[in-house]
């Protein structure tokens, strides 16, 4: 198949196969005879494989890795399995501090909807976000 078919099978458009191509994560096309990409049910299941994995949180070095690994004729699986234990434990911790960030904007919103902006001290940008006591909080 051609660059196109290639590129519509996956919902990907072809500066991106291209992009693959240059980083290594697609082997080199066949050329015709008259010099367009011609693409393998391999290439086609390897982008599979690279959408796949970008929807599982790798990134292309993660994803370049672990098809370098298969092209050396290894399986990767056990490869893949410790980045995604590695992705899903970031994953948590990130939860975690977003959880923490959002008490926190609650707490600020709070005050700022008891807070009068005709009170803001002149010095101030914006009492809200004010990190010493104003007056009235001593």
């Amino acid at each position: 198949m051609l660059i196109g078919e290639l590129a519509d099978a996956v919902g990907l458009p072809t500066r991106t196969v291209r992009f693959y191509e240059r980083r290594g994560l697609l082997p080199e096309p066949q050329r015709a005879d008259n010099g367009y990409r011609v693409y393998g049910d391999s290439t086609l299941n390897r982008l599979r494989f690279i959408r796949s994995a970008q929807a599982a949180g790798l990134t292309l070095a993660e994803i370049v890795n672990v098809v370098d690994i298969r092209d050396n004729g290894e399986s990767p699986c056990s490869h893949v399995d410790r980045l995604l234990d590695t992705k899903l434990t970031e994953i948590r911790e990130r939860r975690e501090q977003l959880a923490v960030m959002e008490r926190e904007l609650e707490v600020l919103v709070a005050r700022s909807r008891q807070l009068d902006p005709a009170e803001c001290r002149e010095g101030d940008i914006c009492q809200i976000l004010r990190t010493d006591p104003g007056p009235s909080e001593s």
